[in-house]
């Protein structure tokens, strides 16, 4: 579950120290099984963002180091651009790599459709690119991400870029669809956040279950909106690491089974 400022407030620095480093363990975990489930020699990778992502490049980057693979890297985002070079891997992008054999990239939130909310990071239109232009989508994530609807667990809304012209009659729209916008300020500036793409972000809060395919034409639809952070029918597995559990879920339907210490769910 995802701990409020007031549990942050209220929790002993040891135990807050103690969960943070296991929800550290839990990226570090799933983005290693991820590199080594999907990483091969001639792979041509797109490399996700966010906090998870950066201990798939330590994988990828040790992968890469001890096995002589080559890998070409298509960046969802400029972290990722600058993660892939500081790593000394091999960047492209789509220009000259427009066709991927996969993604490994993090999310907000994943339900048990694998519809997932993106975006937490500003990145949503790159990674949606990069995740169409992949043959395969794999999303790693801490135990927390993990929800049987969206907004279990992620709380603060359905990120979407808007061209800045456009913010106001894009926010009167999304409240006729159901929907709370707030547009996203900056923590280290005055205003807005921008996007990589020189756009702004707005989260739109929302309640209940929704018809995702729908809400998502609807928003598309709108003039202003470049893009949603829900990313429906992209993910072909999710990795999530409980402890000792590492759990898959796929979208092709198989009973449980249980590996060694490893518990895998199809959904």
């Amino acid at each position: 579950m995802l701990l409020s400022r007031t549990l942050f407030k209220s929790t002993p620095p040891l135990l807050l120290r103690n969960m943070t480093s296991k929800v550290e363990e839990a990226k570090d975990a799933a983005a290693q099984k991820a590199v080594q489930e999907n990483v091969y020699d001639g792979c041509r990778l797109g490399v996700g963002s966010g906090s998870t992502v950066v201990y798939a490049v330590k994988h990828l980057t040790h992968l890469v180091s001890a096995s002589g693979y080559r890998v070409t890297c298509v960046p969802t985002s400029f972290q990722a651009r600058q993660l892939i070079l500081d790593n000394g891997l091999t960047l492209s992008d789509l220009s000259q790599t427009p066709v991927l054999d996969v993604v490994i990239d993090g999310a907000d939130e994943c339900d048990a459709q694998l519809t997932l909310i993106k975006g937490g990071g500003g990145c949503q239109l790159q990674e949606k690119i990069v995740a169409a232009a992949a043959k395969k989508m794999v999303v790693i994530a801490d135990y927390r991400k993990k929800s049987q609807q969206l907004g279990e667990q992620w709380k603060k809304g359905i990120p979407i870029e808007v061209v800045p012209m456009a913010y106001v009659p894009v926010m009167n729209k999304l409240r006729e669809f159901g929907l709370e916008p707030v547009l996203r300020l900056a923590e280290s500036k005055a205003g807005p956040v921008v996007s990589d793409n020189g756009n702004f972000i707005v989260d739109a809060m929302f309640s209940g279950v929704h018809n995702w395919d729908a809400l998502e034409t609807k928003m598309c639809r709108t003039p202003g909106i470049v893009e949603t952070g829900l990313f429906i029918d992209y993910a072909k597995s999710c990795v999530f690491w409980y402890g000792r559990w590492l759990r898959f879920c796929c979208t092709q339907t198989y009973p449980d089974r249980i590996l060694g210490n490893y518990a895998s769910w199809i959904v």
